[in-house]
């Protein structure tokens, strides 16, 4: 078994959300739980597409710094591994449309995605977390009232978040979230996004209910 393996996992989703426009220049932070118990993220003020294996902070779920230098917004990533003992990864990106609702709509409380029978299904509801000053320990306390409930959500202003059991289901969840940012975008511009019927959104959450709480 290869004892790099987390890490290098977590190179592969810096580049990953790096190719899909999700994080420009150093922005995001991504983060795996190891084996040890240490926590294991990248790097403050290096672009995620020149990440490096040796680049990568570690420290402890209590906050203690290692070696490295981690993300100033490291406080979210530990309060998640903190209230979820199943979290093994946690991915902050910028996906721009997902943004730009929050801009634009900030009454919303989560992203109107009732008609879309594939995002209840694969992610159920997505909240939108309030503003919270990045690098302050309110980005992690703002989150708790949302956990271990959601795994998908938006940072009012800010940007997308996700954890999860494995690395490529957190990318996978900031993957999805600008997809149907941007699916929701173009309803909106063509008239408005119209909700499934009551008795179809019942019967899509209870189904969202038997397969669990995983992103897929």
């Amino acid at each position: 078994m290869d004892a790099n393996g987390p890490l290098h996992d977590l190179l592969d989703g810096c580049r990953r959300l790096h190719a899909g426009g999700l994080l420009a220049a150093s922005d995001g932070n991504l983060s795996v739980r190891l084996p040890n118990g240490l926590i294991a993220m990248t790097p403050s003020g290096v672009p995620k597409a020149k990440v490096r294996l040796e680049d990568l902070a570690h420290l402890t779920l209590d906050g203690e710094i290692l070696s490295g230098r981690p993300s100033s917004e490291r406080a979210m990533h530990l309060a998640i591994y903190r209230a979820v003992p199943e979290a093994k990864a946690v991915v902050h990106a910028h996906p721009p449309t997902a943004i730009a609702w929050t801009l634009a709509r900030p009454e919303l409380a989560e992203l109107p995605s009732d008609g879309l029978p594939e995002v209840i299904l694969a992610a159920g509801r997505i909240p939108i977390v309030p503003m919270a000053i990045p690098g302050t320990e309110a980005m992690g306390t703002n989150l708790l009232p949302f956990l271990p409930g959601h795994r998908l959500m938006i940072l009012a202003r800010h940007g997308g978040l996700c954890w999860g059991e494995h690395l490529d289901e957190a990318v996978g969840g900031l993957e999805r979230l600008e997809q149907v940012a941007q699916i929701l975008w173009k309803a909106e511009a063509l008239g408005g996004a119209k909700p499934l019927a009551p008795s179809e959104l019942e019967g899509l959450r209870a189904l969202r209910a038997k397969l669990g709480s995983r992103i897929i």
